[in-house]
């Protein structure tokens, strides 16, 4: 009898608890097979009663509600409170974080990357200002592994390359493929497994988990393994003005810690777990795998580094920062900065998650963050 009151009374306790918190509606906006639902939103679902001791929780909204187009919209009527916005759909709102993306070639090590964009855009106060105008509160980010080809056609030389059609998700990603002789075809990522099945693109450039996440397996032919930058410029968990300043201070620290943890889940997942899972697959589907020739490398690192000054001149051009190559330079340092970090962390996402704690969040005052 003492056991079965003791049940009731934690049951009610639980349900009081329960009826108190405050239940943000929250939306990953991808396709279900991708890691920003499964490492990123429901992570969010997971870690944010237990940090705020259930003072908070999410309900997670599907891509058939808000997907990642719609974002923007979803966030500025209040459909979605914290949600996954992506530059890349809204570079004039968000012309900073954008020029962190115009780096994705730089990208060597994915959570190195997705520190280093944190850090940047907590950071940089013209970043939070061109947050604050868009009507958002930025918690963070998360990186892919790096990109390489997915194509129908073997890659082994520079010389494959020209004239095949291959999907790009930006700008540096067409400046490197027109540099190499192929045509970039601007097509969003869950358009890929159609436009290749039917002819119009002979491949991507992209990460090697799209082969599970967008059905890719069943079309392509070769992996080259040539390194092609990675997406980190992406804003994880992206919260709403009016839900953010509906909460405390302390329940939005508890926000970004649940955010913090959840982004590096993400990017272990992404960046490493989720690849090393296409790998599998696709030696399974007889996929073939090519490294690729001395001079090839060579070309693409030179053109890397090359892309570095590109990258600066575009975002003077096009959003008229005055001081783009500072900021470049900037983001470059961070870069470094987290690389070592990273290799000291030796890849252990719980240690790269308290760094970046102490290294970015823990300098945060939550009373005025985002304000």
């Amino acid at each position: 009898m003492k056991r079965i009151l003791s049940v009731i009374a934690g049951l009610a306790a639980l349900a009081a608890t329960t009826a108190d918190a405050r239940e943000l509606r929250v939306a990953p906006g991808a396709p279900p097979a991708h890691p920003s639902n499964s490492h990123l939103y429901q992570k969010l679902v997971e870690y944010l009663p237990e940090v705020s001791g259930g003072n908070l929780t999410a309900q997670m909204l599907g891509p058939e509600v808000v997907s990642l187009g719609q974002m923007k919209d979803a966030l500025q009527s209040q459909l979605v409170e914290v949600g996954n916005l992506l530059p890349l759909y809204f570079p004039a709102d968000l012309p900073s974080m954008s020029l962190a993306g115009e780096l994705a070639l730089t990208g060597r090590e994915p959570h190195a990357m997705a520190a280093a964009m944190t850090e940047y855009m907590v950071t940089c106060e013209v970043c939070q200002q061109e947050l604050k105008k868009f009507g958002v509160v930025y918690l963070g980010s998360g990186s892919s592994d790096v990109y390489a080809l997915l194509t129908t056609k073997p890659v082994r030389t520079a010389d494959d390359l020209k004239g095949l059609r291959l999907r790009s998700g930006g700008a540096p990603f067409s400046r490197w493929a027109e540099n190499f002789g192929a045509v970039p075809a601007a097509i969003g990522v869950g358009d890929t497994f159609e436009s290749m099945s039917q002819g119009v693109i002979d491949g991507s450039m992209a990460s090697i988990g799209d082969l599970l996440s967008f059905r890719l397996v069943e079309l392509v032919k070769s992996v080259t393994f040539v390194p092609l930058g990675t997406y980190h410029a992406s804003s994880d968990f992206t919260v709403a003005n009016s839900a953010w300043e509906s909460l405390s201070p302390e329940e939005r620290k508890q926000l970004a810690t649940a955010a913090n943890r959840a982004n590096v889940d993400f990017t272990q997942r992404w960046g490493y777990g989720i690849a090393e899972e296409a790998k599998k697959a696709a030696q399974e589907a007889g996929i073939e795998f090519i490294e690729p020739d001395a001079a090839f490398l060579k070309a693409v690192e030179d053109f890397a580094e090359a892309d570095k000054s590109t990258a600066a001149k575009v975002s003077q051009e096009r959003f008229g920062f005055a001081d783009a190559s500072d900021k470049v330079a900037r983001f470059v340092s961070l870069v470094d900065k987290w690389n070592g970090i990273v290799k000291e962390a030796n890849l252990d996402p719980a240690a790269i998650t308290k760094r970046l704690d102490e290294e970015v969040w823990s300098k945060v005052d939550f009373a005025t963050y985002g304000m």
